[in-house]
């Protein structure tokens, strides 16, 4: 369990300020805990017990593979991992991975729809050899610093969520923005202008507001849910705040969809999360305030095939769909995360609940490595990693704290300010990317 320091990558592009890796007073977090001035340190566990008067918190990087850190000038509420040409299950460093994000700016016209490229990312191991090695030339110390180049488009309205597809040789980005509508936009011009300097010039030089290949206004309000199916490519489901839900069907060419004007609306308040079954191409799953979760088939009438109708005792806020596996992973407003079988769905139970987060559940993810494996986020300012696969532990001689902690939880990460969405890097193993008010992290944990 850790929580990170600062260690910014350096920016490229031309609108965001060069920024030099540094510690500060205030961002730098870590997790064992000092105690008297000579006393031994010990290990912090976020809401178990707090820090005592002159204990102060500090990064234990030997609990990280890999660590970084940047900003994009304006806060991303959302972002999606942009699947790439370099292979899957990559671990040799120095790594690379593409984003796309939006911004939730002060005022609409200072939004930005934004690809970016990290690279050049080494990992925790690295750093100690360079430390050791007193003979490293500061060519050679350049040579390993992280990069990021930024393609932002100026984008009228703040972005409430974003999702990426592959739809043939297009990189299509659906996005929900503040304005109550939902936009398709063709990413490839963006992803030219990170993969070369010439492209980037050119991308600048034009400088214009970012065009959607098609736009939806039909829910009338915004919306925070979407997502991209990944069983028929160009597939789409979107819903409101207004408890509507539409689904997408893509039409020859690609620029342009058809939507069924008769919602799906068996919430009573508003949608938050959906998510497409990975393998049924017609079924998918939505969350809401009015705290169920519902599953559906776009074969049959707009009706929900199954429900929990009291799953989480508050809002439930988000949902993730295993890859492998029959089970449904909420997070809500309680806190708490809950684990479902779908094959016992209509019981009501979950499989599985944990409550380690004292805040409202803002993210959660399976594993696209590991089925047993999860990660979630809160408004408590933290990030937790579980495996279902444990079911015990031997702590042995660890502190009486640990004893409290459920043996299926691996690792929180801390450091982050209002971490709003997580998602696990589907082609780097182990490799997760958080975003938050004060930016992005990318780690990877000895855990996983």
């Amino acid at each position: 369990m850790a929580a990170p320091e600062e260690n910014t990558l350096l920016h490229e592009d031309e609108e965001v300020e060069e920024m030099e890796a540094g510690d500060s007073d205030e961002d730098e977090m870590e997790e064992e805990g000092q105690g008297e001035e000579g006393g031994e340190s010990e290990v912090y566990v976020p809401g178990v017990q707090p820090l005592q008067q002159g204990e102060e918190l500090e990064m234990d990087r030997s609990a990280y593979r890999m660590y970084h850190e940047c900003q994009t000038g304006a806060p991303c509420l959302s972002f999606d991992v942009i699947h790439d040409a370099e292979g899957e299950g990559r671990e040799k460093f120095p790594l690379s991975i593409l984003l796309c994000a939006g911004t939730q700016a002060d005022t609409a016209l200072s939004n930005r729809l934004i690809v970016m490229r990290m690279h050049n990312l080494y990992g925790t191991e690295n750093e100690a050899e360079e430390e050791e090695s007193s003979d490293e030339s500061d060519d050679e110390e350049e040579e390993k610093k992280p990069q990021m180049e930024l393609a932002m488009l100026p984008h009228y309205g703040g972005i409430n969520r974003i999702r990426v597809t592959q739809n043939g040789e297009q990189s299509l980005a659906a996005v929900w923005c503040e304005k109550g509508q939902v936009e398709i936009f063709d990413l490839r011009p963006q992803l030219e202008a990170v993969h070369s300097s010439t492209a980037m010039a050119a991308f600048i030089k034009q400088h214009k507001e970012a065009t959607p290949l098609f736009s939806f206004s039909g829910h009338m309000t915004e919306g925070f849910a979407i997502d991209w199916s990944p069983k028929v490519p160009g597939r789409l489901v979107s819903g409101d705040c207004k408890k509507n839900i539409h689904v997408w069907e893509p039409r020859e060419g690609g620029t342009s969809w058809q939507i069924d004007q008769r919602p799906f609306s068996a919430h009573t308040k508003s949608v938050e999360d959906l998510q497409w079954s990975p393998t049924e191409a017609t079924v998918f799953a939505s969350c809401s305030v009015d705290q169920s979760i519902r599953i559906w088939d776009i074969r049959a009438p707009p009706k929900s095939m199954l429900s929990a109708n009291e799953a989480h005792s508050s809002d439930v806020n988000v949902i993730s769909w295993n890859l492998n596996e029959p089970f449904l992973l909420s997070g809500g407003d309680d806190g708490l995360l809950k684990v479902w079988d779908l094959r016992q769905f209509q019981s009501g139970r979950p499989v599985a609940s944990f409550k380690q987060h004292s805040s409202p559940i803002t993210s959660v993810e399976w594993s696209p490595i590991d089925s047993s494996v999860f990660a979630a986020s809160g408004a408590d300012d933290v990030i937790s990693q579980w495996d279902l696969s444990v079911e015990s532990c031997d702590i042995g001689e660890q502190a009486e704290s640990l004893k409290k902690l459920p043996p299926q939880l691996l690792f929180l990460h801390q450091g982050q300010t209002e971490i709003k969405e997580l998602h696990w890097h589907p082609q780097i193993n182990g490799t997760l990317i958080s975003t938050a008010l004060s930016g992005f992290n990318v780690f990877r944990t000895i855990s996983v």
